[in-house]
């Protein structure tokens, strides 16, 4: 019922060549897939090169940040409209780089989420937890807040357009990853706030990714828990090889 996202964050990384060179390797690898969606979000300077090279492939574009006004004097933003008219459709809002090293909060999250969802783009939200947080058994605690101000205000008709990441901060660049009933406890609890936000039948839509040092050797294993509907991948999906292998991780 829902298709499985892989989503490529490549930061900062990659110049508008680089991502020309990988994108002509990259999709004739992925031209057959057509159960997974596939994304990458380049940096800003190569979104226009990879919507060039993606338009009318079955990869999509995203944007690593946006700001929640369309225009206006707010010198090194990016709004919705510019994006949009790049051929971009997903984006990211939330990430815990965003908010450890350039003070995102919740209320700024909704915000985002909000502008990307009234102007017809793809939030994929990040939540997660710190590893003091998590030593401290307040995950629970931590993500709920984080899911519940991120989309306050959001109607559950806009619910289900929306995509949640869960990304332990711990695990994010670190080699360390959640394990696979780790992860699926808190996408389970993620779901099971979306439905008290939106009704069960609403919930049961939104894909929730995981995120945090995903790669090939680990994907299938994360992608069989029940609640886990596909990743956010970093480092990995700098790299043609390893980025084909996670998008195909149903393959034996």
């Amino acid at each position: 019922m829902r298709r499985p996202i892989i989503a490529g964050n490549w930061k900062m990384h990659k110049t508008a060549r680089e991502t020309a060179e990988f994108a002509e390797a990259f999709i004739p690898r992925i031209a057959d897939v057509r159960d997974v969606e596939v994304v990458i979000a380049p940096p800003y300077t190569s979104i226009a090169t990879l919507a060039e090279k993606a338009r009318g492939t079955n990869l999509r574009v995203g944007a690593q940040n946006m700001h929640q006004e369309d225009q206006g004097a707010f010198t090194g933003e990016i709004s919705a409209p510019m994006l949009k008219e790049l051929g971009v459709e997903y984006v990211i809002i939330g990430h815990s780089e965003r908010r450890a090293y350039y003070g995102e909060t919740d209320e700024g999250v909704n915000l985002k989420v909000k502008k990307a969802l009234a102007s017809g783009l793809t939030p994929i939200m990040c939540v997660g937890e710190t590893l003091e947080e998590r030593e401290k058994d307040a995950t629970a605690d931590v993500v709920r807040l984080q899911v519940e101000e991120g989309l306050k205000g959001v109607v559950p008709g806009d619910g289900e357009k929306l995509v949640i990441a869960y990304e332990p901060v711990w695990a994010i660049g670190t080699g360390k990853t959640a394990t696979p009933d780790q992860a699926q406890e808190v996408h389970s609890l993620i779901r099971k706030i979306l439905g008290k936000l939106f009704g069960e039948e609403t919930a049961k839509k939104v894909r929730i990714l995981y995120g945090g040092s995903v790669k090939p050797e680990n994907i299938a294993s994360l992608m069989a828990q029940e609640d886990i509907d596909g990743a956010l991948v970093g480092g990995a999906s700098l790299k043609v090889d390893s980025f084909e292998k996670i998008v195909k991780y149903y393959e034996p």
